[in-house]
């Protein structure tokens, strides 16, 4: 009698032990956590002006198919946007030249990786009330560094040329300094120096004389009422001259990541260059990448 009250103990016992082992096991998968989208998180988008508006698109339409995922785009500078993927102030860093350009040391930028995410073309412009229509290079360079002062000594009425610079941290100011100036740099010591294109155009406006550099990319109706974007050569800035070889004044727009992309900023950058988002590319006035291939 008592050993069959001891088996029907054991049993009783081992029966608890496993429902509750089961039991247990319930919660525990219940709080296991859904495997995380490749498109959900937050990154911060930081760096160049001139991709900035392109960025900004991007990004609201991507976080609106997608809204687990917050994009935070801010300008600063192609400079702003290199060092601060490389310090981790931000994901992505977006540049108008390449990292070894901008600080002219290959070891120190080894470890980003480039994403190249559209064209873009600049235009060099001057106050409206400067009447001459096109520049060559050669003229441009000396206008910049001091040798040309006045606008009588290329074709125009005698008038002061103010220069008017970006700052140094500039991506469209080192694509100046490249693809204008042939690598030789500006006097800076001249004119005056603005920090963004917003600026460079409320300078030019209210200057005569003056002098800068926009990308065609920011060149809307409205911009144009204040500034005159003048030939270079011969050649019409635009796309068209752009992707016809025709017209030198242009560079990619990088986005740069501290190793290769992962999670919602690879499919962040790869909504950039897909076709999808190649009608902002081209309604913001950039040239997407398949034309430039």
């Amino acid at each position: 009698m008592k050993k069959k009250l001891m088996k029907r103990l054991i049993v009783f016992v081992t029966v608890a032990v496993v429902a509750g082992s089961f039991i247990g096991c319930g919660k525990d998968t219940s709080n296991i956590e859904k495997e995380k989208s490749p498109n959900s998180g937050e990154i911060m988008v930081l760096g160049s002006s001139a991709l900035q508006p392109l960025a900004e698109v991007a990004a609201k339409d991507f976080m609106e198919k997608n809204t687990d995922a917050i994009i935070n785009v801010q300008g600063g500078g192609s400079g702003a946007g290199i060092k601060g993927v490389l310090e981790g102030s931000c994901d992505i860093g977006n540049s108008d030249v390449t990292a070894d350009v901008k600080f002219g040391d290959q070891e120190k930028v080894k470890d980003l990786v480039d994403h190249k995410v559209c064209g873009i073309g600049f235009a060099v412009v001057v106050s409206k009330d400067v009447t001459i229509d096109s520049l060559t290079k050669e003229q441009i360079k000396d206008i910049f560094q001091g040798n040309i002062t006045n606008w009588s000594q290329v074709g125009g009425t005698d008038k002061e040329i103010v220069l008017i610079h970006r700052k140094s941290s500039s991506g469209t100011r080192l694509t100046f300094v490249d693809k204008i100036m042939d690598g030789e740099k500006e006097d800076s010591s001249i004119g005056i120096t603005k920090p963004e294109s917003g600026a460079v155009r409320e300078a030019v406006k209210v200057t005569e004389g003056s002098i800068s550099y926009l990308a065609l990319s920011y060149l809307s109706e409205d911009v144009m009422r204040d500034v005159k974007p003048i030939s270079l050569n011969g050649v019409e800035p635009s796309n068209d001259n752009v992707t016809k070889g025709d017209y030198p004044f242009w560079s990619y727009e990088h986005m740069y990541t501290l190793g290769e992309a992962e999670g919602v900023e690879k499919s962040f950058i790869d909504y950039m260059i897909s076709e999808e988002n190649e009608k902002n590319v081209e309604a913001l006035g950039y040239i997407p990448m398949s034309k430039l291939k």
